[in-house]
């Protein structure tokens, strides 16, 4: 698979790390969020605190919430998932009550995919990619899918490049942001609440994205976790209303 390192600022690159540090869902009871992706999707617990699940290099982490909107049309639309065996996957879940909104179809050189639903309004697309089994994508949702992906680049780097040369996106570590054409409801409060990228220097990278003319929807912070670990985060808003975070650990 070919990808296209485009040219970043220097800070960025320096700045971000390059993988996708966390996705975090809302629910209304976060050890039944945990319980059930680690037995769907075998995520592994965490030592830094019980609300969050790791999957490869990115944490999916659960927000009390129980008036979360469902994600589908939001600009954090869904996230993927990728199996071995997709047909014997959509078994599984369909014999543990998930609900199914599309069953599995093979789309000609791409891979099967289907789409499920979490007891709590996160849309998830299941794929059977054999070069990146786990967790396998977020899809935004924006009018104009590609200065989405741009601005993703120029602001967390990551690697440009084309799934199965296909469709385009951006690849942070192994997992892809990719995005649809769509109107989007801004995606706080949504299923998927937002997604966050761990910097070395949260002050730095808040004062240039500031200079780029990003919007901060908090100011940095300190946050102690349930391990004891401190760490630092901010919001801010990208394309079509995409809640973002920024972490220092």
């Amino acid at each position: 698979m070919a990808f296209v390192s485009l040219a970043a600022p220097a800070a960025a690159q320096t700045a971000i790390l390059p993988i996708l540090d966390h996705i975090h869902l809302n629910v209304p009871d976060q050890a039944k969020g945990v319980e059930w992706y680690q037995k769907t999707f075998g995520g592994q617990p965490m030592t830094e605190a019980p609300d969050r699940l790791m999957f490869g290099d990115t944490r999916l982490i659960f927000l009390k919430n129980d008036k979360a909107q469902p994600s589908s049309g939001s600009a954090l639309d869904h996230i993927g998932f990728s199996v071995a065996d997709l047909d014997a996957k959509m078994k599984e879940l369909e014999s543990i009550g998930v609900k199914i909104v599309n069953p599995a179809r093979d789309v000609p050189g791409l891979f099967k995919l289907a789409f499920v639903e979490d007891p709590w309004g996160t849309r998830i697309e299941v794929v059977q990619d054999p070069e990146k089994l786990g967790l396998h994508h977020v899809h935004l949702r924006a009018p104009d899918p590609a200065a989405t992906l741009a601005w993703y680049k120029e602001k967390f780097g990551g690697d440009a490049g084309k799934l199965k040369d296909r469709i385009d996106g951006v690849r942070y570590g192994g997992v892809w942001i990719l995005a649809q054409r769509g109107d989007a409801a801004p995606s706080e409060g949504h299923a998927v609440d937002h997604i966050g990228w761990r910097t070395t220097n949260l002050d730095a990278k808040t004062t240039e994205l500031k200079a780029g003319n990003v919007k901060f929807t908090t100011e940095p912070r300190p946050l102690k976790l349930a391990s004891g670990t401190m760490v630092n985060f901010a919001y801010l808003e990208g394309p079509a209303g995409a809640k973002i975070e920024l972490v220092q650990r």
